[in-house]
């Protein structure tokens, strides 16, 4: 079979097919043998892609859809997929599209994978403009000759949609005009041309029909549609991903889009200075998409005053100007992605419903948020860096009284800083009342110091504390004179055995009883007593400090006199720093009458302690009992006695 005759062969079978749709009574067996011969015949002729049934039953398989940018991917008979068009076969797709004049079934044509001449473009669209089909979409298209001016007729059609997607001018040098007068002036409700690297288009010779208008993704300029009047009917603008810089100059371009309703600016180069000129926008824009562009807090100068849906996500905003024009009937702000440190007030936002500050920088958000935007129903603040502090404890406490008003809530806010609570959700952060209210730590840091000073200073008067810094300053600044006054006493040479401390009122037991049986008995002691021993011209705290360091033990005659005294006291203190700072045993206690433990003044703490943890010798009443006392005293010396005792001064 030549080409030609099996060409005509499918036109008149795809025909035929038509034709036994208005017949009920036709058999399926016949409607799918028709179908089966068609089909092969075009997949021969690499026409038919992926083809699966072609139902001849009277449904309406393709659904009104609001988004005009629709990609058919069955076929059926009223809907068709071509691909692989060439300038081999572009005289057999013409031939099929010249016969679905109106009144067919067939509204929505796709062609992918098109290679061809511009005439063959350009008789494509006549062809299709003039058949039944209303959304004709192309994909991956490329131009192979070069571009001519046509004189295109838009007359008697059905066609409400076109879209064309990766289209490829392989033409360099040819007039703008010729090529975008054929889109600018299609008498057609949508029109879109996407990913084609296009750097212009063409404002509509006359008032045009153009309701939505699709340009993502090409290499269009702030020179667009300037000083453009006849886009009087346009209610979507899509400008996504182009290359747009002058916030400004977009607004004069809407200025005359008398309709346009919705306006997608998003991923540009767009800015706004704040001295450029007052920006124009269209007054029937409510919804305008400025995401992901150079936009810093100057944006809100040049904002449309009706606009009800406004995203700026993905900018350099860091806030809100308090004096920005009020934008009264804004209801939904998305400032996610930017380099927020707060929650923006609605003073200029006084409809304001839902708000998205998500990814921000804001540490700490203000717990008057609700009370300034009280029409706000949801906020989305999540994911931002908190840090978990006394101030966050507020923001917290809006949340539960909120009523469910923080979307994403708890999962997406987490604590950031400090360190240690990294991680950690904002519901499981708490602190206590006493650790963020400062007033109440204040007063209660004041309370407790008033406690702690009232407590030190009962307990240096109870236990005499002053005088035992007296006594340590003293003792402190006699062995600094007797280092620098008498060198040759820095090694101090033991001359006694022991000095004796006792109270003035036992001085007769001293003379009488102690000092006799110690220093004239058999293997006698030499005693340090301070009426013969003490040094006149040196303070009595020298003379007894100089006594002690220079004897091998210390004598302590204890009795209700002894703790009566002030100067017993002094060589007790003295004697005990030596105790501890030689680390030697040089203490020997005689209890010589029994002490009352409440008479012992508060300061005498030491004398508690060391009649409580160390041995004393008491003195016996019975006489036979009083040799094993003055054995034991000797022992308790235990000093190498010499053979025979010297005269004592």
């Amino acid at each position: 079979m030549t080409e030609n005759t099996r060409s005509l062969r499918n036109i008149l079978l795809y025909k035929c097919l038509f034709a036994l749709t208005i017949w009920n009574h036709v058999s399926l067996s016949v409607e799918n043998e028709l179908f089966t011969s068609v089909s092969n015949n075009f997949q021969q002729d690499g026409l038919v892609k992926n083809v699966k049934s072609l139902s001849l039953l009277h449904t309406n398989s393709c659904q009104s859809k609001d988004n005009f940018d629709w990609v058919v991917i069955q076929n059926t008979t009223e809907c068709l997929s071509l691909s692989e068009i060439t300038n081999d076969n572009v005289k057999k797709l013409i031939a099929l599209l010249t016969n679905l004049r109106q009144g067919s079934r067939l509204q929505n044509l796709t062609l992918t994978n098109v290679s061809v001449d511009w005439s063959a473009l350009i008789e494509i669209f006549q062809t299709v403009w003039h058949s039944s089909i209303e959304y004709f979409n192309m994909n991956s298209v490329t131009q192979l000759s070069d571009i001519d001016s046509y004189d295109f007729d838009y007359s008697g059609t059905s066609m409400k949609a076109l879209t064309m997607k990766k289209v490829l001018i392989t033409d360099m040098y040819f007039s703008q005009n010729d090529l975008y007068k054929i889109f600018a002036d299609m008498n057609i409700a949508a029109l879109t041309i996407a990913e084609s690297e296009m750097i212009h288009m063409l404002c509509p010779s006359s008032n045009s029909p153009f309701r939505y208008l699709n340009f993502l993704k090409n290499d269009l300029t702030d020179l667009l549609f300037h000083k453009c009047e006849k886009l009087i009917q346009l209610e979507t603008l899509i400008l996504q991903r182009n290359k747009f810089e002058s916030l400004h100059k977009v607004s004069v371009m809407t200025s005359h889009m008398k309709s346009l309703k919705y306006l997608d600016m998003s991923n540009n180069l767009l800015s706004h200075n704040a001295a450029d000129m007052q920006c124009q926008w269209a007054e029937s824009l409510t919804e305008l998409d400025l995401s992901s562009n150079q936009l810093m807090d100057a944006v809100f100068e040049c904002l449309p005053v009706n606009i009800k849906k406004l995203s700026l996500q993905n900018n350099q905003i860091t806030s809100v100007p308090k004096g920005m024009t009020e934008l009264k009937s804004l209801e939904e702000l998305n400032l996610a992605s930017n380099r927020l440190a707060d929650l923006p007030g609605c003073s200029g936002f006084t409809s304001l419903e839902l708000l998205n500050t998500e990814m921000n920088l804001i540490l700490t958000p203000s717990a008057n948020f609700f009370q300034s935007c009280p029409r706000v129903r949801e906020l989305q603040a999540g994911h931002n860096p908190f840090k978990c502090s006394c101030e966050l404890q507020d923001f917290i406490r809006l949340e539960r009284q909120s009523g469910g008003k923080l979307f994403g809530w708890p999962v997406a806010y987490v604590c950031e800083y400090p360190e240690d609570l990294r991680g950690t959700q904002l519901k499981d952060f708490h602190l206590t009342e006493l650790a963020c209210n400062t007033m109440l730590l204040l007063v209660t840091a004041l309370l407790l110091t008033l406690v702690l000073v009232a407590v030190v200073a009962f307990l240096c008067i109870y236990l005499d504390v002053p005088w035992y810094m007296r006594m340590t300053w003293q003792w402190t600044q006699t062995k600094r004179r007797a280092w620098h006054n008498h060198p040759e006493e820095r090694e101090t040479i033991l001359q006694f055995h022991a000095f004796i401390s006792y109270s003035e009122r036992d001085s007769l037991w001293v003379k009488n009883e102690l000092i006799p049986n110690l220093e004239k008995g058999e293997g006698c002691v030499k005693l340090c007593q301070h009426e013969r021993n003490f040094i006149p011209g040196k303070t009595i705290v020298e003379n007894i400090i100089d006594c002690i360091e220079k004897s091998y033990k210390s004598i302590f005659v204890l009795s209700p006199n002894f703790v009566q005294s002030e100067w017993c006291h002094y060589e007790l203190y003295f004697a005990h720093h030596k105790l501890f700072s030689e680390n030697s045993n040089s203490l020997i206690l005689i209890l010589l009458e029994p002490i009352v433990p409440h008479i012992i003044p508060a300061r005498y703490h030491k004398l508690k302690a060391l009649m409580a943890k160390r041995t004393y010798l008491e003195w016996p009443k019975e006489r036979n009992k009083r040799a094993l006392f003055w054995a034991n005293l000797r022992a308790a010396i235990n000093i190498n006695l010499p053979t025979r005792c010297e005269e004592t001064d």
